[in-house]
């Protein structure tokens, strides 16, 4: 276990920090920004749009023959970059002699999950494992940190539904921005509406999740947007899943095989504590290599006779997903969430778990299982509500017939 990893097991949830890095660039060097699919070489004519607003970092010295400039931009130099005009000389390496153009930087937005990654705070990309997130998660949530790679030059999309998206922190060419006086000057300055556009406002506010059972990750008014993008990546649809009744996981765009469970805690329960403990004692057992596990706290909408209310109920929600086909598919996730609704029963009470509710998908099967203290209180409370209606109906039927309601 490296240095980083240690860390982040022993500090509590509500200190404990998730760091997001932006993936694309819009570098000079990068041979993707470029529609020939390379960086331009000397005996080129470099073509950018008049009317896009661009921000470009360049690494190294360049040889042109010509270069047409955005009406509205920068170009950031590192230490000995610059333009020099072509001398005429051949070279062997650039004999194209081609107009190549900078492709369109407004491609890229914010609520894309495809475009970001979770990093260890020195910046090193954390290792695809064993935890997962669900899709609304992918995006940057109001505790996280945000990270444009030093070095690099960017233009993102910021459209959203909400009037503000809350960020602990952003990182801005190497530069950590942690205060709302720090953001604030930034955005301030030349470069920050060049790299920065849309109807949505970016806040920092150097804050963290202050409760130790979790802070919702924020981002389900752009759910939609967050779908939309992500489907869009993919061919506009989900993939079929290999079960008949998938289940879908709130924040999740596209239906699962496998299980959910939905935990109702109580003020002593610690997020990060007892996902440390479902990995070290269960996810980490050689049968269940091929699962993977999102957990997080997330807002449920409440229903009656259903109608959707405005009130949401806070529970902590796991996805259980595994690497099966065909019959098998979820199987083993559908073991382990067996073996967590067991752990629940024996141990819940000292965890801070007040209730659990299992729901389960696999290729063969769809079933429903709830743990005992969900399924007694559900059970009371449908007699409590059938014996007031009726109560209630009585009522009604003896003030009428005593003539004192028509």
């Amino acid at each position: 276990m490296d240095w980083v990893t240690l860390v982040s097991l022993l500090l509590p949830a509500g200190v404990a920090a998730v760091y997001k890095q932006w993936i694309p660039n819009t570098n000079f060097e990068t041979a993707s920004n470029w529609d020939k699919g390379r960086v331009p070489c000397a005996s080129d004519v470099v073509h950018f749009e008049k009317d896009k607003v661009i921000s470009v970092f360049v690494r190294s010295p360049h040889v042109l023959t010509d270069m047409y400039l955005p009406l509205n931009g920068e170009f950031v130099l590192a230490a000995g970059a610059g333009f020099t005009a072509f001398d005429g000389s051949w070279d062997p390496r650039c004999d194209s002699g081609e107009t190549v153009r900078f492709a369109d930087a407004e491609q890229h937005a914010w609520f894309d999950p495809t475009l970001w990654q979770d990093v260890f705070p020195s910046g090193e990309l954390k290792p695809s494992g064993r935890i997962f997130s669900v899709d609304e998660e992918r995006i940057p949530c109001r505790y996280d940190d945000v990270v444009f790679r030093a070095e690099t030059s960017f233009r993102v999309n910021i459209d959203s539904s909400q009037q503000v998206i809350h960020l602990r922190s952003i990182s801005v060419m190497g530069q950590e921005l942690s205060t709302p006086a720090s953001w604030a000057r930034y955005l301030q300055g030349p470069s920050a509406p060049l790299q920065f556009y849309g109807n949505g406002t970016l806040q920092v506010t150097g804050t963290g999740c202050p409760d130790k059972s979790g802070c919702a990750c924020g981002n389900t008014l752009d759910g939609p947007r967050i779908c939309a993008a992500l489907l869009r990546a993919s061919g506009r649809q989900c993939p079929v899943p290999a079960c008949q009744s998938p289940l879908q996981p709130l924040g999740h765009c596209c239906g699962v095989c496998g299980a959910t469970i939905n935990l109702d805690f109580t003020p002593d329960f610690d997020l990060q504590k007892y996902q440390d403990r479902l990995v070290q004692e269960l996810l980490s057992q050689p049968k269940y290599a091929g699962v993977q596990m999102a957990i997080s706290k997330v807002h449920k909408a409440q229903t009656f006779l259903g109608i959707i209310s405005r009130s949401f109920t806070p529970l902590i929600q796991i996805v259980l997903i595994d690497d099966r086909a065909g019959a098998q598919t979820g199987t083993a996730a559908e073991q382990l969430a067996a073996d967590i609704m067991e752990d629940m029963a024996q141990h819940g009470e000292a965890l801070g778990i007040s209730s659990g509710k299992m729901e389960v998908a696999t290729g063969s099967t769809f079933s429903e299982q709830m743990g005992s203290n969900t399924l007694s209180r559900i059970t009371a409370g449908t007699v409590m509500g059938l014996l007031s209606s009726v109560l209630f109906l009585g009522g009604i039927l003896f003030l009428y017939r005593k003539g004192k309601l028509r």
